[in-house]
């Protein structure tokens, strides 16, 4: 049975959903980052980049156990085991796709990141960087309510990957809660075609089920320093 080495971050979510969807069997083995388990010697043989999410499949290619790390690889990878479900096959939806997952991982992901982490999580709220942020969530959104203003699903016609790998990083910015006070959360009411998306999004059941990984685990209360100190201080060394 294919194994996720994962934690209920966005993405992680990404990567439960697809499994979800695709109707993978898989094994769960959490990675809590707030008790610095991304820094054990069994987690880093299998990414040394000590970020989740990760996945060993015991049949990978040539019948042989395969390891994989980076989120976006992760899912073309289960696209392509499960005969390229999820990735349109006609040429303009499979590039358009792509197109889109690009997208988030070189700008939805980075962006809502460090707002979340500037606006969330830092312990010094620094304005400048909250700010800047803060406008590019809006312009990355904007973005998005552009193209499904004018298609049903990010890479047209069909549901694919691209959303997938896209609306947990959403969800996110529309939480409210005592970590995300002084962050602010993105308003869908101002991005109608990314509500209309955003609520067929999470209404399906496989989503749902992704979502719900783990999710025992994830605590939205103010984050300890301890809990910041292994996430985002000296502790990062450890790899070394």
């Amino acid at each position: 049975m294919l194994e996720v080495w994962t934690w209920p971050t966005p993405n992680g979510h990404k990567v439960h959903i697809a499994l979800e969807e695709l109707g993978i069997p898989y094994k769960v083995i959490p990675i809590n980052i707030g008790a610095g388990d991304q820094f054990k010697p069994e987690f880093l043989k299998i990414t040394p980049n000590h970020r989740i999410p990760a996945i060993v499949d015991p049949d990978g290619p040539g019948g042989k156990p395969f390891t994989l790390f980076e989120s976006a690889a992760i899912m073309i990878y289960l696209s392509e085991k499960s005969g390229g479900r999820l990735i349109p096959k006609d040429p303009i939806g499979h590039y358009k796709c792509l197109e889109w997952m690009m997208f988030q991982m070189g700008g939805v992901g980075p962006m809502f990141g460090q707002w979340n982490h500037f606006g969330a999580y830092a312990k010094e709220k620094l304005p400048y960087a909250i700010g800047r942020y803060t406008n590019e969530v809006a312009r990355l959104t904007r973005v998005l309510n552009h193209r499904l203003d004018e298609v049903h699903w990010l890479a047209g016609d069909e549901y694919s990957m691209a959303d997938i790998i896209t609306f947990p990083w959403i969800r996110t910015a529309t939480q409210s809660g005592p970590r995300f006070a002084e962050r602010g959360s993105l308003d869908l009411g101002e991005y109608p075609a990314v509500k209309r998306w955003y609520d067929e999004m999470a209404a399906r059941p496989a989503v749902q089920r992704g979502l719900a990984v783990l999710s025992e685990g994830r605590d939205q209360s103010a984050i300890s320093d301890a809990e910041r100190e292994q996430m985002f201080g000296a502790t990062q060394f450890a790899v070394r």
